[in-house]
């Protein structure tokens, strides 16, 4: 599941929008929003960390179905993606342009690749292909795109987190969208039963998500921008620094988990 600085964080641009009409603002970031990434990369790791003991044998649990553990992802993936649409937020209010936004979301792309061949060979007949990372490349484009649409975004991002649900009634009355099953076209998550796969986040409905926090952060930024600028508690400090690298955290977490475990098991 779960990506850096950059467009989905807080580092400014040079200039508010011009169509905003508004003053130019200074770079900063925004502690609290690091903070809460930060948080969700937390959870992720202890996440993973149970999901690995249950790989190696030391922990009995069911991943896939338990809601003690499916529960748990799904609040995982919401904060991360929420907050990726805060960062958003942030990132055009202070005018980040296509340029930059490009530069960092082909490092996501190539963090999502490297995924992908991480878990081949962890789990060839489960690899990732469409994972979180997968969906953050394709979901930080759409809502980009859709940023203008400003307070629309929550109905919109409604619609998506439901689709899934509609899917469901779907498939049965319409057996032609069978097709939608599909590794080519399962990444949409209009589906009826979950693909093979090791982890999962299709557009419906976790754009949904991403729209809300875009939507949050565009309101805030409106009626309260002094939420940028908030000092953080020294003890949630740590957690601001992890926000602020959570896409190299992302990818070296597991290799350390793994890798520790494999040498527990040699002693």
């Amino acid at each position: 599941m779960i990506s850096d600085r950059s467009h989905l964080e807080t580092r400014a641009g040079s200039a508010l929008c011009v169509a905003a009409g508004t003053p130019v603002v200074q770079p900063s970031r925004s502690d609290l929003l690091d903070a809460l990434r930060g948080a969700s990369m937390l959870w992720m790791t202890a996440f993973h960390f149970c999901f690995d003991l249950h790989q190696f044998g030391y922990l009995v649990a069911d991943f896939y179905r338990d809601p003690r553990w499916t529960v748990q992802r799904g609040i995982i993936v919401s904060l991360f993606l929420f907050c990726a649409g805060l960062g958003q937020a942030l990132a055009l209010h202070q005018g980040q342009g296509w340029p930059r936004f490009w530069r960092r979301w082909r490092q996501i792309l190539l963090a999502a690749l490297l995924v992908t061949a991480g878990s081949w060979f962890m789990f060839p007949a489960s690899f990732i292909y469409f994972g979180i990372l997968h969906g953050m490349a394709v979901m930080l484009v759409l809502a980009r795109l859709l940023a203008p649409l400003g307070g629309w975004l929550y109905p919109a991002g409604l619609a998506i987190v439901a689709m899934p649900t509609l899917a469901g009634f779907a498939h049965p009355l319409w057996p032609w969208l069978e097709c939608l099953n599909g590794p080519g076209l399962n990444w949409l998550g209009w589906i009826s039963r979950k693909p093979v796969t090791e982890d999962y986040a299709p557009l419906a409905p976790w754009l949904g998500v991403m729209l809300w926090g875009l939507a949050t952060g565009q309101c805030w930024l409106r009626q309260q921008p002094g939420w940028l600028r908030v000092a953080l508690p020294v003890p949630l400090r740590p957690l601001a620094a992890l926000g602020r690298h959570s896409l190299s955290w992302y990818l070296l977490h597991q290799p350390l988990l793994i890798g520790a475990l494999m040498l527990l098991q040699r002693f």
